[in-house]
């Protein structure tokens, strides 16, 4: 009698289910229609462009083709700038991550009885979104400049020669990335750790662990969400940044990043099936290392 009157009741349950199904995705079809039009198009026409070729009679044009070489010309091309995109945004994501987490720590977790305290650190880490990008890197340029502050103050004491300058260096722009990338690091650290319970460190130092061993098996273990989404949130806007390593900011010719080749096929060259291809490539190069970077350090669940 019992299985008889569940099954009536999951047959009941069942064409309820049934009628709730076309409410369920008429509500979902705003998100959708927007995933569509600002995403899956987008990626759609970089896809076609990427595949165009010139067109044999008007100069300048483009017409619709299925040419892959586009591909393996920009990657025999354009190598190197693509490997040192990728050496400056893990740089700047170390450098963001140790200057972050500590940081992050001491607002989520030191600060905590002090709430007053605790909200101005955290309006330190925001304040700078509420300057320009660009002007904020402007400003660096003119502190590394040769004439700046900073380089009078290293040739004074012999670490930099005369006329040296430290803008125009791959040091710059690493750190340019870093200081523009590091509240993406910080926020979410922060968010992980101001809910986090210290009961937790207290337990660990009842059981006679020191503070290193407290903080490696508890603490950070704990963390391992906000350092997974801090990192993809610094490292993949820093691999196709274009700013910092531009000859107009931190850059010169000798670091230039993938970002700016992108920039220059695009709106100086107008070769778009070259921008459109290697925006593809840096697209899928990222995706695999994620891929492979949330695999290996086991945050699978986390995502």
């Amino acid at each position: 009698m019992a299985f008889t009157a569940f099954a009536g009741q999951s047959q009941a349950a069942e064409p309820a289910a049934r009628r709730r199904s076309p409410v369920a995705l008429f509500l979902l079809l705003p998100g959708i229609f927007y995933l569509v039009l600002f995403f899956v198009t987008p990626l759609l026409s970089l896809v076609i462009t990427s595949l165009q070729e010139p067109d044999p009679v008007l100069f300048g044009q483009f017409q619709n083709a299925f040419n892959w070489q586009n591909y393996v010309t920009v990657i025999e091309t354009y190598w190197q700038q693509s490997l040192r995109s990728i050496g400056f945004a893990a740089l700047a994501t170390l450098f963001a991550l140790l200057i972050g987490y500590p940081l992050a720590y001491f607002i989520g977790i030191t600060l905590r009885p002090y709430p007053l305290l605790q909200a101005l650190g955290l309006v330190l880490v925001i304040a700078p979104f509420f300057i320009s990008f660009l002007l904020r890197t402007l400003a660096w340029k003119q502190i590394f400049a040769t004439e700046g502050p900073l380089a009078g103050l290293l040739s004074s004491v012999g670490i930099l020669g005369p006329g040296d300058a430290i803008s125009g260096t791959a040091f710059s722009v690493i750190f340019g990335l870093t200081y523009n990338f590091i509240p993406f690091m910080v926020l979410p650290i922060y968010a992980t750790l101001v809910s986090f319970d210290l009961r937790l460190i207290e337990a660990g130092n009842d059981l006679y662990g020191s503070s290193a061993t407290t903080f490696r098996t508890v603490t950070l273990p704990l963390s391992a969400a906000g350092v997974l989404s801090g990192t993809l949130l610094t490292f993949i806007p820093a691999t196709g940044d274009y700013i910092n390593a531009s000859r107009e900011f931190l850059g010169s010719a000798d670091t230039t990043m993938v970002g700016n080749v992108i920039e220059t096929n695009f709106l100086v060259l107008q070769n778009f099936p070259a921008a459109a291809a290697l925006s593809l490539l840096l697209m899928a190069f990222i995706l695999v290392l994620v891929g492979l970077y949330v695999k290996r350090s086991g945050t699978e669940d986390l995502l």
